[in-house]
């Protein structure tokens, strides 16, 4: 099956309402920490604070995330999702009112954390949805998960370019409040849809129970490192990028700037559709990491918003193929059961990087302006090209490794038929 007879497949069985309100849904989170970065240094003239309160959202929001991911795989997607959608709006909202009110800084800290612990990652709930939902098609459904992994890559990408652009937009035309009040109506509408679809049914357990095990295991550490490192590259792009659209008098467009990243990356995504299977995810993740750490040091020459719309574009390219590589690989190696509590881990993982990131590169960028974010920036890309060099071996034996215990299950399976 080509990659574009996977497509077309997926998006069958899925149904467009489905692919259309997944990709809506995750768009609030997308723009929230922009949104708060931009409205809180703006109304108090402080990129530290601004970083600490983007980053406190992320902070709390990676640690509620994988209590929420683990309760719904217990539970099901539909009821955790639809309070998390709920609370988030209201808490997004509760953020605007604190900051114009011109409460305490650590008010304001208070209240990112408290909006960020209940945000729904809507992204890595849809990744689970794609196994139940390929059930069925026999030798078909490895190929069309990985088409699923490279499509809600590059949508994702695509979240975190549109998220940014919504966000400079709402700047531009209303006022930094404005853009996380749209967040808020967005998740408000669009998470509720997400919850109720049909397809969160799946999500539940029922019938031959999941086989368990423990998520929290040397490979999986490596993996929420690499994805600590993605976040740290975000948080620091994403601040450097900020300072420069101040520093011109043009706030709005570090939202813009900020998008580029994905839009590069979201090609990309669809791209890696089309690698060969013979090679290993690991190994994509290993070129991907290099490719990071090469096209980010242009950022440390950048001086003007247009040299970075074009650095940040070009770092994009490599974003999306880095992290589907590193999603894929948990999908194959943690227990079946605890893929809700895997995918959100993993992306709260990148929520701690970009808090990391974000901090460093606030208080980096409050002395010495929009290089040294970008310094940051480069900085988690050698993370990541550490990582993926020295763990190679480690990643190939674990993929192996689960792939001959699910050949193993399904052969007893058809005995026992």
């Amino acid at each position: 099956m080509t990659p574009l007879a996977s497509y077309r497949r997926l998006f069958a069985l899925a149904g467009p309402t489905y692919v259309v309100v997944a990709f809506l849904g995750r768009l609030p989170l997308a723009m929230s920490q922009l949104g708060t970065l931009l409205l809180v240094s703006t109304a108090t003239d402080s990129y530290g604070l601004g970083g600490l309160s983007a980053g406190a959202l992320a902070v709390a929001n990676a640690l509620g995330a994988p209590v929420a991911g683990a309760l719904a795989d217990r539970t099901g997607q539909r009821p955790v999702v639809l309070v998390q959608s709920l609370l988030g709006a209201a808490g997004l909202a509760s953020l605007v009112a604190v900051v114009h009110g011109g409460a305490a800084d650590a008010l304001v800290v208070g209240t990112a954390a408290a909006t960020g612990l209940v945000l729904p990652q809507v992204g890595p709930l849809a990744r689970v949805r794609w196994r139940p939902l390929t059930h069925g098609t026999g030798p078909l459904q490895r190929r069309l998960v990985d088409a699923a992994y490279s499509y809600e890559g590059a949508a994702d990408e695509a979240s975190f370019a549109i998220g940014p652009a919504l966000v400079g937009l709402a700047v531009a035309l209303v006022s930094p409040g404005g853009a996380l009040l749209v967040a808020a109506a967005l998740l408000a509408v669009f998470g509720t849809a997400f919850a109720l679809d049909p397809s969160a049914r799946l999500t539940r357990r029922g019938g031959t129970p999941l086989a368990t095990g423990p998520l929290v295991t040397a490979v999986f550490v490596v993996l929420a490192l690499a994805q600590v490192s993605i976040g740290m590259l975000f948080g620091a792009t994403q601040t450097g990028a900020t300072v420069l659209a101040n520093d011109a008098d043009q706030p709005g467009l570090a939202g813009l700037i900020h998008a580029t990243l994905g839009v590069g990356s979201a090609v990309a995504g669809i791209a890696t559709a089309y690698v060969p299977e013979r090679i290993g995810h690991e190994r994509r993740s290993l070129v991907a990491a290099c490719t990071l750490l090469v096209l980010s040091l242009p950022l440390l020459l950048v001086d003007s918003l247009t040299g970075a719309f074009v650095a940040v574009l070009a770092l994009g390219f490599a974003v999306a193929p880095y992290m589907i590589g590193i999603f894929s690989l948990a999908e194959r190696v943690v227990p079946p059961a605890r893929v809700g509590a895997a995918m959100t881990s993993l992306a709260s993982a990148t929520g701690l990087g970009y808090a990391l990131g974000s901090s460093l590169a606030g208080r980096l960028a409050d002395a010495d302006g929009a290089a040294a974010a970008f310094a940051v920036t480069v900085g988690a890309a050698v993370l990541a090209v550490t990582l993926m060099t020295t763990q190679q071996r480690r990643l190939h034996r674990a993929v192996q490794a689960a792939a001959a215990a699910t050949a193993e299950a399904d052969d007893e399976a058809r005995a026992a038929v």
